[in-house]
């Protein structure tokens, strides 16, 4: 077995943090269960929350390696459970910002038998020869008992065979392989080591400069061998000599020379040894003169380049039309601000770069707001991860929980015995969802639970919606959208697939009109009617796009609306894709779920443990 390791640029983002653990068994006991093999990343991550990823690593290989016999599958499972209990009691502690920004996978591989969980959006491959399996989609799915706040939740087992390769990615490097085709260099290769990516990716240095994650690449070869990291980080320019340093050092070596030459009257040293001291002087204070005389004129050379360019960017400001164009500039600003250069300059490249921002922010219609905070949980009591508010109540639910807070004038909590995936108004109602099967009428405050009929095994959608008494759920594994027609005497008739399209794959989210608006893995929206794509539009947006999350709409709407946790928004959209309004907060830094006022004029934001309200 060979590993390899490939970190990019670690530590440069302080709310991104992410590592690697690779372990081997070190005595009989621990051979029992094979290598254990650990990949977190952690976005948005707040100060506190700097070692959370070492410390799920460390609960994970302690329970692993504990000197208990059990298969590999029972150690992880146990190491996960212990995992969950970790991040629940962070739950009950009032730390929740971790929800939705941790992704994490943790490999147990025993001989030819590998076991998995993960969560987020890390992404795990094998290849064998010049083919390239989904691991996750093709491997056998073992789910085990949820605790109440079930982060690792399933297993997933497969074999592996002699010569092939496991590589983990998270997202970011996933989407970076996928745009750089580096999938299909390997599958021409037809066998994956350490040595042969890293010399793929020492071809792309420069892209490779521009992402942040991990890449973690298992071999299964006969020899064994140590592990081999690669560290991928961006140039930084190295720290010049000062001149009051150079001149302070040429001053204790001139007065070094005046006081040795009373000790060489008194010495009498030969004439030729003090002309070899001398000249040594000489040479060395030469030496730091000609060092300090490089060192301005390149400072200076720096400076004139540096003018240049604040000329070059301050005439391409004034000409700039289009959000693209000053876009461009604050790119080419930003690392230019970290540059060592006289402050004054410094300066006016930060006033510039205020400016042009200033400009983008009226383009491209975002205001930084100030919401209002309108209620906080108590974490040991409830942790939300999704809303409602309907008839002026908001409802909350998280799919680790069977119990709905409702909230209008008092709080009232509602028992559903059964644990909620997802939620949607419904008539006077609200329609509760519960993984496989089970929906979950709740009106006025009464529960009642009818079971639907799957369409397909292993059905498992990844969002729901209601749209005129249908039911559509989403599945993002196979790609399809699922109806369920209505009929009152039945309430729903017989499942058909309605649309079926590989561009459905990884979907994220759902909203229906009357068309589907359709929320993609690379965040392009989808437009279909009736069966067929009608639009497919990438959003031109500043601060661009990072991790859009939901997408949602109505029948007497005019907008789409979409979360985008990573960069502390809510974007407004007409619906045909032009930006309407964004808002963005410092305070939005654990985004979860919003929802609609019925008119269509407040924005209900669902953030961490506190609830905010945004006025249209």
């Amino acid at each position: 077995m060979r590993v390899a390791e490939f970190h990019f640029n670690p530590d440069v983002k302080p709310d991104l943090i992410f590592n690697s653990f690779c372990y081997e068994p070190e005595n009989i006991y621990e051979k029992r269960v094979g290598n254990l093999f650990l990949v977190g990343l952690l976005k948005n991550a707040l100060p506190k929350n700097k070692k959370l990823i070492e410390n799920l690593a460390q609960i994970i290989k302690r329970e692993y390696y504990r000197p208990k016999s059990l298969a590999p599958k029972i150690a992880l499972k146990e190491g996960l459970i212990q995992a969950n209990n970790f991040l629940e009691d962070l739950g009950k502690k009032g730390d929740v910002s971790w929800l939705g920004n941790l992704s994490f996978l943790a490999l147990g591989i025993k001989g030819n038998v590998l076991n998995f969980s993960k969560v987020g959006e890390i992404k795990i491959f094998l290849f064998r020869g010049k083919r390239m399996v989904d691991v996750e989609k093709r491997a056998k799915l073992e789910k085990f008992e949820p605790f109440p706040l079930r982060v690792f939740g399933s297993l997933v087992s497969g074999k592996i065979a002699e010569g092939d390769s496991v590589l983990i990615l998270t997202k970011e490097v996933f989407d970076f392989f996928e745009r750089e085709k580096i999938f299909e260099e390997i599958k021409e290769i037809g066998f994956l080591d350490g040595k042969i990516l890293k010399r793929i990716l020492d071809e792309k240095k420069r892209e490779v400069l521009e992402i942040f994650g991990i890449c973690l690449l298992i071999s299964f070869v006969k020899e064994i061998l140590p592990k081999e990291r690669s560290v991928f980080l961006k140039k930084i320019s190295p720290a010049k000599l000062k001149l009051g340093e150079i001149i302070f050092q040429v001053s204790n070596f001139f007065k070094k020379i005046k006081s040795l030459k009373p000790k060489i009257r008194k010495v009498e040293l030969p004439k030729l040894k003090f002309n070899k001291k001398i000249a040594l002087i000489l040479i060395w204070a030469l030496i730091l003169i000609s060092g300090y005389l490089y060192s301005f004129f390149e400072e200076k050379k720096e400076i004139e380049k540096y003018q240049g360019i604040l000329i070059e960017l301050q005439k391409r400001y004034e000409k700039a039309k289009e959000g693209k164009d000053l876009e461009e500039i604050v790119n080419e600003i930003s690392p230019l601000l970290v540059k060592r250069m006289p402050e004054k300059l410094k300066k006016e490249f930060s006033l510039l770069n205020e400016k042009t921002i200033e400009r983008l922010f009226q383009i491209y219609k975002l205001e930084k707001i100030e919401p209002e905070l309108v209620f906080e949980f108590k974490a040991k009591e409830f942790i939300p991860q999704k809303m409602i508010f309907f008839e002026n109540s908001f409802y909350f639910f998280n799919p680790f929980s069977d119990q709905i807070l409702k909230f209008k004038k008092e709080k009232e909590a509602i028992l559903l015995e059964a644990k909620p995936n997802f939620g949607a108004t419904f008539d006077d109602a609200i329609l509760f969802f519960s993984k496989p099967d089970q929906l979950i009428f709740l009106k006025d405050s009464q529960v009642s639970k009818i079971s639907l009929k799957l369409p397909y095994p292993n059905f498992d959608p990844s969002d729901f919606f209601i749209f005129n008494k249908n039911l559509y759920f989403l599945d993002k594994k196979e790609g399809r959208i699922v109806k369920y027609p209505w009929q009152k005497e039945i309430f729903w008739q017989e499942p058909l697939i309605l649309i079926e399209n590989e561009k459905l794959i990884g979907a994220k989210s759902m909203a229906i009109d009357g068309e589907f608006w359709v929320l993609r893995e690379d965040n392009k929206i989808l437009e279909i009617f009736g069966e067929k794509i009608k639009k497919e539009f990438d959003l031109d947006i500043f601060p661009e796009k990072k991790d859009f999350s939901k997408i949602f709409t109505l029948p007497n709407l005019p907008y789409l609306f979409i979360l985008d946790p990573a960069q502390k928004r809510i974007i407004i959209l007409e619906k045909n894709g032009q930006i309407k309004k964004q808002f963005q907060s410092e305070k939005f830094d654990n985004l979860l779920d919003f929802s609609i006022s019925e008119d269509g004029k407040t924005i209900w934001i669902l953030n961490g443990l506190k609830t905010y309200r945004v006025k249209l």
